[in-house]
């Protein structure tokens, strides 16, 4: 059973990081799902309350990181709230239109589009939004990558 529950939790950590570039997987319910899957299939015993708690709080980070960087990235090239939402809109459909140069070419235009339909702002603010989506998307993957391999490396220690 060991070697079942180290291959389902490995499965899901994968997943969870495939989802880093692939925005309609969830993250980090791919993460937290490794962790209950672990202590079904092999054991909850090392897993102990502060596990549950610091790992609880790497969650809370892990949501907001992502509305965050797209925030910071959006707003600090002068976008408003609709460029924001472009963004968001176009980093979910991007990667089903284009697949795979999607990702980064969606939330681009998908800002450039909110801010050129809904604000009316000029083609040069539309494009430094987008460049300020692009900018947000990136730090996310970054920030979001980092707190996954804290997570999986709390998670390493509490088993040793």
């Amino acid at each position: 059973m060991v070697w079942l529950g180290w291959g389902v939790t490995i499965f899901m950590f994968a997943v969870a990081f495939i989802g880093l570039v692939y925005p309609i997987i969830p993250s980090v319910l791919f993460i937290a799902a490794g962790f209950l899957l672990y202590g079904f299939i092999v054991s909850f015993e090392e897993l102990t309350w502060l596990f549950w708690v610091i790992e609880g709080l790497f969650v809370i980070l892990l949501f907001g990181a992502d509305t965050i960087a797209n925030w910071v990235g959006v707003k600090r090239f002068g976008g408003s709230k609709a460029g924001m939402w472009g963004s968001t809109i176009g980093l979910l459909i991007g990667p089903f239109v284009i697949p795979v140069a999607g990702i980064i070419v969606g939330p681009f235009l998908g800002a450039i589009l909110a801010e050129l339909l809904i604000t009316r702002s000029g083609v040069q603010q539309a494009v430094k939004t987008g460049i300020g989506s692009l900018v947000g998307f990136l730090t996310s993957v970054v920030s979001k990558g980092l707190i996954m391999g804290i997570m999986i490396g709390i998670f390493l220690y509490f088993l040793r």
